[in-house]
């Protein structure tokens, strides 16, 4: 069976990357300005259509009265107030229904056609089906902030977000795979490569940490930098019994773990971009490289700007577009070194 052109396939998923990325930061844009919990029900088919008429908007605006967060957050909100928040859940929904549609079709079409099969094939079934996952997810997240407590689970929202990046990084890895078909690295290279896989690890437990600071809302403490309201490690660091609980319920120790993990990353990343100058790699690895070390550096301004000004929302969205890149910039790095 003939194989498919990998550039044109390639091409759509970079697309569809684009398009998950662009959801990503509407999600931390939706979740800053307290919209996630404005559309109070799931309807993955009718609710593509948002209200239209007067009387639509007060339906939805009289279920959102009756949400924790209408009674204890929002009360006496107006109608028009209500619609600020409500496109921004809004919008985030609708791209997520729209990316389903830009991947499955042109996945089914190139099925119908023969052009995919194989492994790769299933690569990207299995794509598809961790992007319905997701969709459920989202909604698992936004349950919980539906009953006493108007927040949503940290637990969940980290796992929605975690998932969104184990979706973004498979399409990312495939479309390389395409483009640059890999090889297993020499002896010489197979180190680097590793380290590269660890960047990629190390890099997505950051992202993980980043979740729980915005669950729990620990970027509004400790706004100072490098210390922690004059400490290396703050005292209330372990103030939760059981000691367990302190590293996903304490301001202080989830922060602190967030900030630990990008020092880490701000002395390995420079380390690894050394060993890769003394290694013979091609342009691509060294430009993907650099790469990565630039978008580290940019993340970590980003980070502590938006640390010290206390969450501002545009900076906020910064922070999180900068980690979708650090993230990309480390799957590229860790791929164009075993293929070079």
């Amino acid at each position: 069976m003939q194989e498919m052109d990998g550039r044109p396939l390639a091409t759509w998923l970079f697309v569809c990357c684009l398009m998950v990325a662009l959801v990503i930061v509407v999600g931390g844009v939706t979740r800053l300005t307290r919209s996630g919990l404005s559309i109070v029900e799931w309807q993955p088919i009718v609710g593509t259509l948002p209200p239209v008429t007067d009387q639509q908007w007060q339906e939805a605006f009289d279920k959102y009265k009756l949400t924790p967060e209408y009674k204890q957050v929002n009360f006496g909100m107006s109608l028009d107030e209500f619609k600020g928040i409500f496109w921004w859940e809004y919008f985030h929904r609708l791209l997520g229904r729209l990316i389903g549609l830009v991947f499955f079709v042109p996945y089914l079409i190139f099925l119908i056609r023969r052009k995919v099969h194989g492994p790769l094939a299933w690569k990207l079934l299995g794509i598809f089906v961790l992007g319905a996952l997701q969709g459920g997810m989202g909604w698992y997240m936004v349950k919980s902030g539906l009953v006493d407590d108007p927040r949503v689970s940290h637990f969940r929202l980290t796992a929605h977000l975690g998932l969104a990046f184990v979706i973004l990084g498979a399409m990312f890895w495939v479309a390389l795979d395409l483009i640059h078909p890999r090889r297993m690295a020499n002896p010489a290279r197979r180190k680097l490569a590793h380290f590269a896989w660890s960047l990629v690890a190390l890099i997505f437990v950051m992202v993980l940490t980043g979740g729980l600071v915005a669950g729990i809302r620990a970027g509004s403490a400790y706004n100072t930098f490098p210390l922690m309201n004059g400490h290396v490690v703050p005292p209330e660091i372990f103030m939760l019994e059981p000691w367990h609980l302190n590293f996903f319920y304490n301001m202080a120790t989830v922060q602190f773990d967030h900030r630990l993990l990008a020092w880490i990353l701000a002395i390995t990343v420079p380390w690894f971009w050394l060993q890769a100058r003394c290694a013979a790699l091609g342009h691509r690895a060294r430009l993907a490289i650099n790469l990565l070390l630039g978008a580290l550096a940019l993340q970590i301004v980003l980070g502590i700007a938006t640390l010290l000004l206390v969450v501002p929302v545009t900076l906020a969205a910064a922070h999180q577009a900068g980690a979708i890149l650090v993230f990309a910039a480390a799957l590229l790095s860790a791929h164009a070194v075993r293929s070079a």
